[in-house]
């Protein structure tokens, strides 16, 4: 009997390749180090009196953010840029969308202007999903974020600025803090630091902002203490309170969470030495991070704005490359057939 066909992840190509861009789950440490280094070659462009590779010429990029957003759309916009790409913007604020058009008919015309790529932003989680799902195949998909579901170029982008700083992951301790719950960013750095083999991935938060099973699915330890969690850890990640994702009383107020879980300079000292503060932005100085720490010697937080734009270079690039291989592919295995 014939051996059945394995079906691949929807994101990756019949040759293990990306194709496109939605999460980070399933995704192999070697991949995830494979976009880490093709993002660092990219790096130096942003320093160039010309900052445009052509990787892209020729083709055209939208971007579909149906929320709100500053660092990934800008960023986003500069890394397909940057690739020689055209870019859309679509204000879905003013789109057809708000008018009563489906998600599914917004795609077809975006479809009909012989787009390559969508960047896709959206509140709801799957959303990313269920869009490379129904797109034709030729179109690739990249997530920018979906509900409290994933945001994996973030994810990634956490990642190469980890890597720059600290070296290799297998020796680190990384503490993640605040509104885990609620967080598509803490989601994709979990899975990413898993898979690149760190060893002591730390999540801190109060019970209420703490989805159950995190021991079980992450692989981490969960600590209800700011203090004890924090101790001798190489990164700080801090997360914003999503107020607009929460429903019913899960905090008493922004001050008592800043009592117990804000990020002072007092409490940095609890962590290594020469430890990294991050944050994914928007921050909220004196409810997550105190000013002094945001704006110190151990925050990386702007950083992580430069690497993003590289990080959406590399995956950018990777998702049209695995889009071309496996159009080759397919039209290699038609011939065959034929003949």
């Amino acid at each position: 009997m014939p051996t059945a066909a394995i079906k691949r992840p929807l994101q990756l190509n019949d040759l293990g390749q990306l194709r496109h861009f939605l999460s980070l789950d399933g995704l192999s440490g070697e991949l995830l180090t494979e976009i880490l280094d093709t993002a660092d070659s990219f790096l130096e462009v942003g320093a160039r009196a010309v900052k445009k590779v052509p990787l892209l010429r020729g083709r055209t990029v939208c971007n579909v953010f149906f929320e709100n957003s500053t660092r990934t759309r800008t960023t986003f916009e500069l890394a397909a840029q940057r690739l020689s790409a055209d870019v859309i913007t679509l204000n879905v604020s003013t789109s057809s969308t708000s008018k009563g058009e489906t998600l599914f008919d917004t795609l077809r015309n975006l479809e009909a202007m012989a787009a390559d790529m969508f960047v896709v932003r959206h509140a709801d989680s799957g959303a990313a999903h269920f869009i490379a799902e129904h797109v034709c195949p030729e179109v690739a998909i990249i997530n920018g974020g979906d509900g409290r579901h994933a945001h994996p170029t973030q994810g990634m982008l956490d990642m190469l600025t980890i890597r720059r700083h600290k070296g290799d992951f297998a020796n680190l301790s990384v503490a993640i803090v605040g509104d885990i719950l609620h967080s598509r960013v803490a989601r994709s750095d979990m899975l990413a630091l898993r898979a690149l083999g760190c060893q002591d991935i730390r999540v801190i938060g109060p019970r209420t902002l703490l989805p159950i099973g995190l021991e079980e699915n992450y692989g981490v330890r969960v600590f209800t203490s700011l203090s004890e969690g924090l101790k001798d850890v190489d990164v700080v990640i801090m997360l914003r309170l999503q107020r607009e994702r929460m429903q019913g009383g899960l905090l008493p107020s922004e001050g008592e969470f800043y009592r117990l879980y804000g990020l002072s300079t007092q409490r940095l000292a609890l962590a290594k030495p020469d430890a990294i503060v991050m944050h994914p932005g928007p921050i909220n100085r004196g409810v997550e991070i105190e000013s002094a720490v945001a704006d110190g010697a151990q925050s990386v937080i702007l950083n992580q704005v430069t690497y993003g734009i590289a990080i959406r270079m590399a995956v950018m690039s990777m998702a049209m490359s695995g889009q071309a291989a496996q159009r080759q592919l397919e039209s290699e295995t038609a011939s065959e057939e034929q003949n």
